[in-house]
């Protein structure tokens, strides 16, 4: 007789509470988009000083005169010791081959060195003079932003914003209204460099856009552009 009680009591209970755990999740699951462009404020410079003789330690002089004078204009520029840095040196037998045969070129002595600048202004001449002191090679120009953090972090809330205003204009289309966040989730904070092409008309739909301002050009003979930082991340909203 227990045992029948007992079994009762437990087929009333069952079915209350299995038919609350099946009832389904009311949300809506959005991607947010936002893209910010920043003003940089510095550049950094990869030079190279290469230099070539059979005589290797002609080689290696030859170089060292020079670096010394692309060292030069760093200071003549007032740049702080430590914007500037020698980053890679190399020593190498150079040959050419012509006709089959193998010819020894000299010894090539190459020295990279990494130079930031912080004045925009000034980057036109700089380069000038640091090509005329020596280098005869420019791996790379990067301009930059300093605050690149505080721009990310600033791209991740234009996206969350997004989101949500999708989210909204969605729910209400359906005539439904968006209640908390359930889940977020950031899948990407990308930074492009001012320098190359890019695609000036990037607002599009869902997406949130921000331009900075551009560097003062107006004294010099090139354009840094602007920084493109774009964000992305994924909100779970719940449906009230």
């Amino acid at each position: 007789m227990k045992m029948t009680i007992l079994a009762f009591t437990a087929a009333c209970l069952f079915p209350a509470l299995a038919s609350a755990d099946i009832l389904p999740r009311r949300g809506i699951s959005v991607t947010g988009d936002a893209e910010m462009k920043v003003a940089p404020d510095q550049v950094i410079l990869t030079l190279a000083v290469e230099t070539l003789d059979k005589d290797l330690l002609l080689a290696k002089k030859q170089n060292d005169d020079r670096v010394k004078k692309v060292l030069g204009v760093a200071t003549q520029f007032k740049i702080e010791p430590k914007h500037v840095q020698t980053e890679q040196i190399s020593i190498d037998p150079r040959y050419s081959d012509y006709s089959s045969k193998r010819t020894f070129e000299g010894y090539a002595v190459r020295k990279t060195i990494v130079i930031c600048l912080k004045d925009l202004a000034r980057f036109e001449d700089v380069l000038t003079d640091l090509l005329k002191a020596g280098t005869n090679s420019v791996p790379g120009i990067e301009f930059q932003s300093t605050e690149l953090r505080k721009h990310r972090d600033q791209a991740r809330l234009m996206a969350t914003k997004a989101a949500k205003e999708k989210a909204t204009a969605i729910a209400g289309e359906l005539g439904a209204k968006v209640g908390k966040a359930h889940s977020i989730s950031e899948n990407s904070v990308n930074v492009y460099g001012s320098r190359g092409g890019y695609n000036m008309n990037m607002s599009a739909q869902n997406t949130m856009s921000e331009g900075g301002g551009t560097a003062d050009t107006s004294s010099t003979g090139f354009a840094p552009g602007q920084i493109s930082i774009r964000a992305s991340v994924t909100v779970d909203f719940d449906l009230d």
